[in-house]
């Protein structure tokens, strides 16, 4: 459809626009080169923090996108995530610090899944929005998440689209009445709770540890150290061919081998701790006893060998020359500029080896994010592993020397978590703020009515195709029923002398309703019979019923039933004078024990009954009762369950 940006097509990838404000016609050569402009201006005012960051599979990118039926000319890039989706949320962060650096520019965000920061405050979306209207209405601008509603009233109709607008009505409606279009506190609030805390929390999201390493990748990590991504992306969806490639190894030779400190993110550290191989006995490479101090550090070192060997066994050998100075460039010269003000060389003297590492990794950003990709400027990460290595010179005897004063490795306990912090994490993660209950019961007082009340609060519930309402909100109205409504209603079907039925007399009686109904009778009779039909009916269904009770009471069926007969035996206490009043047959009150079920009780039970078998995993007890608001305790002692329900 015209007018509507297509969405990321491919999977685990987000996609980003930027939007001159206001967007006026006018000469597309110079509104090319003003987005030009623009595009080196956000890239050197953000090159401090993205130059050292390391992505899962590709960069952010900003490319100019010329104009195409009804969407202008713009700034866009996607990039391909994968399996880290802080990747995603550190660009929803970017987008909205560019849009608030540079309030002439309005920006959308959206992946595969649409618009993905609806979904995140899903929870406080007007009624509204939903995803087939919620289309070019979603955008930063400067530095706020601005949703373009529907018109409420008829005096907002003509300046307010009832359907999807296009990209051009949405930047004029933004460019007329910026202030009228932020976004809800609640729903600002759930998304800026995902991007809270960069840039500082990139430092947190990466892991060192240490590696015992071919001193070739050694070199090639300190020019630089994104490619640790492409190398274990490389090994954790190798397949057998790739495999081929490392027995034996031409490339990193096992025999130069030396300890380093190598930066991952978690996510590619958790890939390639999880991962179970064992390197071919061709290929050279040995572990040591897994009880051995430096186990662990020898495992990674052998699986990111293998990664960067299967990187260069894809691609030919790469000139010298292949890899040209990109930054002698008025533009790169900018770039340069903006790292050396917000102190990226960290004091370094301009010409020592440290300075120059920082210069190569800067010199890498800037050719794998500015430059085109469709240059022959750009490589893949094997052609660059192949030119570092032909460029650069190493000492053997001095990475041994430095390997000897290595910083102390992070410590990887964040990989193991407990049932509470992952309950911790599912309740801050459902955006809500609940406190995990103690385990001891005796500092919490559990009211097991809840459960009932807001069972009964669910059912009355209206359920559509969309699924049904949950009464977990505290600041809804508690649920009544009227009874004598209920008894009139009933009266007025089945006649005002008809006796009480339960549910299954009357789905009964329906049916036996439809069947007469089926009948070829003419009108005065059809009358007459249905005139008669209840008080005869009625003698019919209670002998039915009561024939059906007489069998039921010679099965175990009820006994999978909790009553007040058993709850005052099993508290061996004496038995109510009105229990047998329950039953009607005094001739068969020796046989049978018809004493009324007590259906709240026999819920509760059956509920907590469910909770405890699901032995602290996820499952239909704990999601319907999670749903209601409803928070149990760990049930240490199943014997304590028909008690608890009791009291």
């Amino acid at each position: 459809m015209e007018g509507e940006l297509k969405l990321a097509t491919v999977e685990d990838a987000v996609q980003y626009q930027l939007f001159l404000v206001p967007c006026e016609p006018g000469d597309p050569d110079q509104h090319r080169d003003v987005l030009q402009q623009y595009i080196e201006r956000i890239l050197v005012q953000f090159a401090p923090i993205l130059v050292s960051y390391i992505w899962q599979n590709q960069p952010f990118n900003l490319k100019y996108k010329p104009a195409k039926g009804d969407i202008p000319a713009h700034i866009a890039g996607v990039t391909e995530f994968g399996d880290n989706i802080e990747d995603e949320w550190f660009i929803v962060y970017l987008i909205q610090q560019v849009t608030k650096k540079f309030p002439e520019l309005a920006a959308r965000v959206d992946d595969n899944d649409g618009e993905f920061l609806l979904i995140e405050a899903a929870d406080f979306l007007p009624k509204w929005l939903k995803p087939e209207n919620s289309t070019n209405r979603v955008f930063f601008h400067h530095g706020e998440l601005c949703i373009i509603p529907q018109p409420k009233t008829p005096g907002e109709e003509p300046w307010l689209p009832a359907t999807n607008p296009t990209i051009l009505q949405a930047l004029m409606l933004l460019s007329a009445h910026p202030e009228d279009f932020l976004a809800t506190k609640s729903i600002r609030a759930a998304v800026y709770k995902r991007i809270n805390g960069y840039p500082e929390k990139v430092q947190t999201s990466l892991h060192q540890a240490h590696c015992y390493l071919p001193a070739g990748i050694v070199v090639v990590l300190k020019h630089r150290p994104a490619l640790v991504a492409a190398a274990v992306q490389a090994f954790y969806l190798r397949d057998p061919i790739d495999l081929q490639a490392c027995r034996p190894f031409k490339t990193f030779l096992p025999n130069t081998c030396v300890m380093t400190s190598v930066t991952f993110t978690k996510c590619l550290y958790a890939q390639l701790m999880q991962q179970k191989f064992v390197p071919d006995r061709r290929s050279g490479y040995t572990l040591p006893s897994p009880v051995h101090h430096q186990y662990k550090a020898h495992e990674l070192g052998m699986k990111l060998a293998h990664g960067f060997e299967i990187l260069c066994s894809k691609c030919n050998t790469v000139s010298p020359d292949a890899k040209r100075q990109v930054l002698n460039t008025p533009f790169g010269a900018g770039f340069l500029d903006s790292l050396k003000k917000n102190n990226f060389f960290k004091g370094e003297l301009e010409g020592s080896a440290k300075y120059l590492d920082q210069l190569h990794m800067a010199e890498n950003y800037f050719q794998q994010s500015v430059i085109k990709p469709e240059s022959s400027v750009a490589m893949s990460p094997g052609e660059e592993i192949l030119t570092l290595l032909q460029t650069s010179s190493f000492n053997l005897d001095e990475l041994e020397k430095e390997a000897a004063s290595l910083p102390p490795e992070d410590d990887d306990g964040w990989l193991e978590i407990s049932p509470d912090d992952l309950d911790q994490i599912l309740s801050e993660a459902s955006g809500r703020n609940e406190s995990i209950p103690p385990s001891n019961e005796e500092d919490q007082k559990y009211d097991l009515a809840e459960v009932t009340e807001s069972m009964k609060a669910f059912i009355s519930k209206v359920s559509t195709h969309e699924g049904a309402e949950t009464p977990w909100s505290p600041a809804e109205a508690c649920v009544t029923f009227d009874v004598d409504s209920f008894t009139n209603a009933l009266d007025r079907i089945l006649g005002a002398d008809s006796e009480e039925l339960d549910s299954d007399d009357l789905d009964e009686e329906e049916q036996f309703e439809f069947l007469d109904s089926d009948e070829d009778l003419d009108s005065e009779a059809h009358g007459q019979e249905e005139k008669a039909l209840p008080n005869k009916m009625m003698g019919s269904l209670r002998s039915y019923m009561d024939e059906m009770d007489c069998e039921l009471t010679h099965t175990n069926v009820g006994k999978s039933f909790i009553t007040p007969r058993k709850v005052a035996s099993s508290a061996k206490e004496p038995l109510s004078q009105d229990a047998d009043c329950a039953l009607e047959d005094d001739s068969d009150a020796g046989d049978a024990d018809l004493t009324p079920v007590d259906v709240d009780l026999n819920l509760v039970t059956n509920l907590l009954e469910s909770y405890s078998a699901q032995a602290g995993l996820a499952g239909p007890a704990s999601n319907i009762l999670q749903s209601m608001g409803v928070h149990l305790p760990e049930n240490s002692d199943h014997r304590c369950i028909s008690s608890r329900t009791t009291d």
